[in-house]
């Protein structure tokens, strides 16, 4: 019988079972509050949790990715955008659908690809491989920046806050570091900053790649969305 100390549904499963528990989204929600309230008592959880990538992605990473998607869905298309200098503009519902499905699929390929460069760094910082632990700490650590894209739908102040809720993942990050990937503490600053630089200069080149196809200005691997550059491809509002 499931108890209320159990690992968040959804995370993990038991021995022979693959599905996910009925109970996925309030283990979905547990994790989330934990991660970002008591981010050191959560860690050490979730580094004893035998959680699968598949499990991980259909269980944390695809429902949180989403939100990022929709609102992206909801800015361009139903609430319109405002560029510096110019009047609000309504992107084309296709064209907002188009965007919110690359941002999906960037915010599911941006952990993976964190995760790839924790766990290429590790034995450079004292740490152990583990591309499931490395996994792990990319996917938990981007928890706010996807949340905090509920704040681009703010008229004022949304830049502030998205910046603070990066920092937070950074500190996120400079925590879960240590515990799952086995680095010194006294090597973790290191270690995060070097990761963090290395996110950074991923992202740009995501921005690059995605201008050059679709005139989408700053869409990264975090699921994060720019403004739409191609203003004649809107319709004004």
């Amino acid at each position: 019988m499931a108890t209320s100390n159990e690992t968040p549904a959804g995370l993990t499963s038991a021995p022979g079972t693959n599905a996910p528990s009925s109970g996925a989204l309030p283990g979905l929600l547990e994790r989330v509050k934990n991660i970002l309230l008591a981010p050191k008592t959560e860690w050490p959880v979730i580094e004893a949790e035998p959680t699968t990538p598949a499990q991980l992605y259909t269980g944390y990473v695809m429902p949180l990715a989403a939100l990022p998607a929709a609102i992206s869905l909801i800015h361009m298309s139903i609430i319109a955008i405002s560029p510096p200098f110019s009047a609000a503009i309504r992107m084309p519902f296709t064209s907002g659908l188009t965007t919110a499905v690359l941002t999906f699929g960037l915010g599911l390929v941006g952990p993976f690809l964190v995760a790839l460069i924790i766990n290429g760094l590790a034995s450079y910082f004292g740490g152990t491989h583990d591309q499931r632990q490395a996994l792990k700490v990319a996917a938990y650590a981007f928890t706010p920046a996807w949340l905090a894209t509920v704040f681009s739908l703010l008229p004022t102040m949304s830049t502030l806050l998205q910046l603070a809720a990066g920092i937070y993942g950074i500190y996120l990050l400079a925590l879960g570091l240590p515990v799952l990937m086995k680095s010194p503490k006294d090597r973790a600053s290191g270690y995060t900053a070097t990761v963090v630089l290395s996110t950074i200069l991923l992202c740009v080149a995501f921005g690059i790649i995605s201008a050059a196809v679709g005139g989408l200005s700053h869409v990264s691997p975090y699921g994060a969305f720019g403004h739409e550059s191609a203003q004649e491809r809107a319709q004004p509002d």
